[in-house]
């Protein structure tokens, strides 16, 4: 098959995504995403059940569901029912809240965090159970098969976590009562009330029963963690049986994962960053650092502002950007220098220890895959 063309998702809705996958970064790649989870006894299940709140009676909500329902040709009916079971969490509005203390970033605490061996050969045997699903997604795409894998790897632990909330009380909670102290709460309740919206379409259109749906505590569903619009934009039929499931469909996830990337400008072969060093005698960082993880300058360009980059880098034909890796107080940043296709991954999730980690767990991965075997 071919993927589909698709156009990029406005930079409001690029920054939206990236703000709800470093949210989900934070959670799944937490110090205790490996730890096992204690059993919640029956008190405190009764609590977090009495603590939700039905959005049956409310009018914000009703009127929503008009104007849905007029909008997409739905039943008005339906979309009142549905949207009337949706449940208001206080552990999603808890989780999308601002954190008081964010704490100092470190780039080496969140890549071991990331490069976990548990999460290694689980990529190793991911790898090698979907090998000819990748290399022909690889050979339509031009995306890379190993950073595939990271995303799939640092996403959702290869499927095995996909998310324990029920879609529509997510986005319901997301859309109508985002949190109130947030500095950006107009434009990200806007956000999620057009996601709910898709995602009422979407399950109108696969049949899906909306209120079995489960996904992350922002809405992001499947083996790849797609919003609802960036499923109807960008998920592909890779298995080729008539459907888009990114639920139970490993090839459609890959094939969709590397539509998104190629949707958003990955360019077949060529490398994602090279290695930097910075002349500190000389370097200019206000300048080299001025438009972020954006590539903007030419290798000649970064030499003169105090960067010594190796030979590839200075082969690249392409713009480059230096970025920075912070690691933690007292302790100098690292830098690499990105190109077109790091920043590439930086769509899917607008962090730039996202992109570097994914990209290293599919290179840690693809390095400790099995030789393939010699014929005797």
């Amino acid at each position: 098959m071919s993927f589909a063309p698709a156009l990029p998702a406005s930079p409001a809705h690029a920054a939206l995504r990236a703000w709800i996958c470093l949210a989900l970064a934070t959670c799944l790649l937490s110090p205790s995403a490996f730890a096992a989870k204690p059993k919640k006894n029956k008190t405190a299940a009764s609590k977090n059940a009495v603590a939700a709140k039905s959005y049956r009676n409310d009018l914000r909500v009703r009127e929503a569901a008009r104007q849905i329902a007029e909008r997409q040709g739905l039943s008005a009916a339906w979309v009142r029912a549905t949207l009337a079971q949706a449940q208001k969490l206080p552990e999603v509005i808890r989780a999308a809240s601002p954190v008081a203390d964010p704490g100092v970033r470190n780039w080496d605490a969140y890549r071991r965090r990331v490069l976990d061996p548990v999460r290694i050969q689980a990529g190793v045997r991911y790898w090698q159970a979907h090998a000819s699903t990748l290399a022909r997604a690889q050979e339509l795409s031009g995306v890379d098969a190993g950073t595939i894998v990271g995303i799939v790897g640092a996403e959702t632990l290869y499927g095995q976590r996909m998310g324990k909330y029920r879609v529509l009380d997510a986005l319901a909670t997301l859309a109508f009562d985002f949190p109130a102290h947030h500095p950006k709460v107009a434009g990200r309740s806007a956000y999620f009330l057009q996601e709910l919206e898709a995602f009422l379409l979407w399950s109108h259109q696969t049949g899906r029963d909306p209120l079995t749906v489960r996904g992350s505590y922002a809405g992001a569903m499947g083996i790849a963690q797609f919003m609802p619009s960036s499923w109807q934009k960008y998920a592909v039929d890779f298995d080729g049986d008539g459907r888009i499931d990114l639920f139970g469909s490993n090839a459609d996830a890959i094939g969709s994962i590397a539509n998104y990337l190629a949707a958003f400008g990955w360019k077949s072969g060529m490398p994602t960053h090279f290695s930097v060093e910075l002349d500190m005698a000389r370097a200019d960082l206000p300048a080299l650092l001025e438009k972020d993880i954006v590539p903007s300058m030419t290798p000649a360009q970064m030499q003169a502002r105090g960067a010594l980059l190796p030979a590839a880098a200075l082969a690249h034909p392409g713009l480059l950007a230096l970025v920075e890796l912070p690691q933690g107080l007292g302790a100098n940043p690292s830098y690499v220098v990105g190109t077109d296709n790091f920043y590439t991954v930086t769509r899917y999730n607008w962090s730039s220890f996202y992109a570097l980690s994914v990209i290293e767990l599919g290179q840690a991965v693809q390095a400790n895959l099995p030789a393939p075997k010699t014929p005797d």
